[in-house]
């Protein structure tokens, strides 16, 4: 299935939102370890380009909110990277998020001549200067790693003052990228840790941080402990394939949710 065939799928049967990954390539060293363990699974060389398939998934619905899950910022250009933000922002009318991550892949980083030792600090620069972007009529910064005096650059977002900025990650310094830039946390589902990362989190915060979890497990006994812990939205991958294959998946999820819900 094409990303706009399935976003227009999910919208039609109720759900909520719909996000998609990011590999612009996958290096064949394998240097990096797959984080989930085990051989790398062939969909992370296999995927469109991601603000390709946002802009299909956008044409294709009406209210579906879509988004990056996540945007490797750090591979990113971010003068281009914010025209692209906005412009899907603007066509769909107000309803992308902004998930952004640092990566794992560290052949994939260099061969985008990024540095991983300071990837850290390169993501909040780039952040920001998207920031400055879509919230000024004549934007300009100065950083260490970004740089660029007056610039235009339009349309702007159609949320203000932009899309909500996700941060994924579910590394040791990941909360402070979240208090720092972020309006949102998004991590992979990482079991019983995650929810005193979550305390950790609201305690630290001095404004509303959003909670969602990617590559949630289909469980609906999780799905309560989830929702008492304050998580905004469960996320869970669909796999690839035709609607033979995907529709079933949705409807297994479908099915946790409705018993989540006492249907």
């Amino acid at each position: 299935m094409r990303p706009g065939e399935v976003a227009r799928m999910v919208e039609e049967r109720g759900q909520d939102a719909l996000f998609f990954p990011e590999h612009t390539h996958i290096p064949a060293s394998r240097e990096s370890p797959y984080p989930g363990g085990g051989e790398l699974p062939r969909k992370y060389s296999h995927c469109y380009d991601l603000y390709v398939a946002l802009t299909a998934a956008a044409a294709a619905t009406t209210t579906l909110r879509i988004g990056s899950g996540v945007t490797l910022i750090i591979q990113r250009d971010p003068i281009v990277t914010a025209k692209e933000v906005a412009s899907v922002d603007h066509m769909s009318g107000g309803r992308f998020e902004f998930g952004v991550g640092l990566g794992w892949n560290r052949e994939e980083m260099r061969n985008h001549g990024t540095d991983p030792r300071t990837r850290t600090g390169l993501m909040r620069e780039r952040v920001e200067a998207m920031k400055q972007i879509w919230t000024q009529h004549e934007a300009s910064y100065q950083g260490r790693f970004v740089s660029f005096d007056r610039i235009w650059s339009y349309p702007k977002p159609a949320q203000r003052p932009h899309p909500p900025i996700l941060i994924g990650g579910d590394g040791p310094t990941v909360l402070d990228r979240v208090l720092a830039f972020g309006d949102a946390w998004i991590p992979d589902f990482s079991g019983d840790q995650m929810f005193g990362r979550m305390e950790e989190l609201r305690a630290r915060a001095d404004r509303p941080i959003e909670i969602q979890t990617l590559d949630t497990p289909v469980d609906p006994a999780l799905f309560e402990r989830l929702a008492a812990a304050g998580v905004r939205r469960a996320n869970h991958w669909l796999p690839s394939g035709p609607r033979s294959i995907v529709e079933p998946a949705l409807e297994r999820w479908e099915a946790a949710i409705g018993q989540f819900n006492g249907g």
